[in-house]
């Protein structure tokens, strides 16, 4: 996939920069505890003020979690664009983290969460929705493809954790829907709120 302006810019010294994002619908009771994992992470990464380790160990961890939950995947997308222009890619990933932070209910709520004594009484949604969002240098094929395929999105997430441990991740953004026990993402919700998924 590699452009023959993609081969120009390394040669004349140019970084590559490259915003991807990723949506992963799961469905079922039996995900709910992937919330746990993901506001645990949302919860590290406040608490880190912007130390882009912790945002990458917070993604390698989601993404662990995501693949041991393969059988609830049900739905994908994903989209990204690429820069020479670090500002240029930077401007990309808040006009990404702004769409992402309005869908919905995917703000991160981490007041509370761990205070609530009435979980057996909390109701449980069928639908969880994972956004990932991560700019990067240089080339990865294997997010700069089409994702709709069970395998590929096996090896996108695991390129993503790649990232991570070879210190390539310039941002990281995770969002999610809904983003505490007890709201439910409803499948007429999961339409309207994000139309470009699709099914695996």
């Amino acid at each position: 996939m590699s452009s023959l302006g993609d081969r120009f810019n390394r040669m004349i010294g140019k970084t590559r920069f490259v915003v991807f994002r990723l949506f992963l619908h799961l469905a079922g009771k039996e995900v709910a505890p992937l919330l746990g994992v993901l506001n645990s992470s949302a919860r590290d990464a406040i608490e880190a003020d912007g130390d882009i380790q912790i945002f990458g160990e917070g993604l390698a961890e989601i993404c662990q979690s995501l693949l041991q939950y393969d059988i609830y995947w049900q739905s994908v997308a994903n989209e990204g664009d690429i820069f020479s222009n670090e500002g240029e890619a930077g401007d990309y990933v808040e006009e990404l983290f702004t769409d992402s932070a309005q869908r919905y209910l995917s703000g991160v709520e981490v007041e509370g969460l761990e205070s609530s004594n009435d979980v057996l009484s909390v109701s449980i949604t069928q639908n969880l929705i994972v956004m990932l969002t991560v700019a990067y240098e240089d080339n990865v094929p294997e997010l700069e493809t089409d994702l709709s395929d069970i395998n590929a999105l096996k090896t996108a997430l695991k390129a993503l954790i790649n990232l991570h441990y070879q210190d390539r991740l310039r941002a990281v953004q995770v969002h999610f829907s809904p983003a505490q026990l007890g709201d439910e993402l409803t499948a007429d919700q999961l339409l309207s709120h994000f139309p470009e998924l699709i099914p695996l």
